[in-house]
């Protein structure tokens, strides 16, 4: 029997479009570039050849059109792993669930989804104004735990060498490492710094920042720093990329993030031209992505 999602889980609009982001189906592309600054959305449509929609919906702006004859999309999902937990969703829901009759379609689509953010480098020797790529992502938001899911032995082993290597907190929620999608590495990330990027749930204290409060754990940056598998290293600190990825790979969708270093946390730097170094990194991103070869 064909489950019908209910109205209280599946929530539409009057309109019929998704509830958070205001999208119908044919307003996105399979390819997806997203970014947590809604104004970063216009930016990225700057270079379109042209633009088809334009949709707001709170702080979520979608941009849609084309680019070297191809259709994508840009969309802004704000800050944090709760707003990824909407975006990813949704997305998937505009892409594999019938809207109409509130039914899982059978043949499902793969979204291609590349998040292009800023970051705070845990090396010393990574660059002001470089351009990071994630190979893994690293949780210590919690969000991947409320989800039933079949995440690889490799995946659990990394996460007990971390444990271990950390002897961290039990009071935190438990970390957890998803890996990005391999062919969006090779071809959009290619010739970029990789590594494990540490997605936190916080700017503050869950990065290691202390302004008037002190930390709990103060040396836990530290002990980040040193930690390595595969010879990966935690390269740096943002706030989505393990919902991205965890949730792409439960739903079947491909995701990528490449950062631009803005700041360099064991140094203390910080980039005074970022902005000019992040329109270099869309235009290269929307190269790769709509390139034919």
């Amino acid at each position: 029997m064909v489950r019908q999602i209910p109205a209280s889980e599946l929530v539409l609009n009057d309109d019929k479009s998704v509830y958070h982001l205001g999208l119908h189906p044919h307003q996105i592309a399979d390819d997806i570039i997203v970014v947590g600054d809604p104004a970063r959305v216009a930016l990225i449509s700057s270079y379109f050849d042209n633009v088809e929609h334009k949709v707001q919906s709170r702080e979520f702006v979608t941009h849609t059109g084309t680019y070297n004859g191809k259709s994508i999309t840009a969309l802004a999902t704000g800050i944090g792993t709760d707003n990824i937990d909407i975006v990813l969703n949704e997305l998937d829901a505009l892409v594999n669930i019938d809207l109409e009759t509130r039914t899982e379609k059978a043949e499902k689509k793969s979204l291609n989804i590349v998040r292009l953010g800023t970051s705070g480098a845990l090396q010393k020797d990574i660059p002001i104004d470089s351009f990071v790529s994630s190979a893994y992502a690293f949780g210590i938001d919690g969000l991947l735990n409320f989800y039933k899911n079949n995440f690889s032995e490799k995946y659990k082993n990394i996460q007990q060498s971390f444990l271990t290597h950390t002897n961290y907190p039990q009071e935190f929620a438990t970390p957890y490492f998803v890996a990005c999608d391999n062919h969006l590495m090779q071809t959009v990330g290619k010739n970029t710094i990789s590594g494990i990027t540490a997605t936190a749930s916080g700017f503050y204290a869950p990065q290691g920042r202390s302004l008037r409060l002190p930390l709990a754990y103060p040396e836990l940056n530290e002990k980040f720093r040193n930690f390595t598998f595969e010879n990966y290293r935690l390269t740096n600190f943002e706030m989505e990329t393990s919902a991205l990825y965890g949730l792409s790979e439960l739903l079947g969708h491909k995701a990528l993030t490449i950062c631009v270093i803005i700041a360099n946390r064991y140094a203390g730097t910080f980039s005074a031209n970022y902005k000019e170094r992040m329109k270099e990194l869309i235009v290269q991103t929307l190269n790769r992505l709509t390139s034919k070869s």
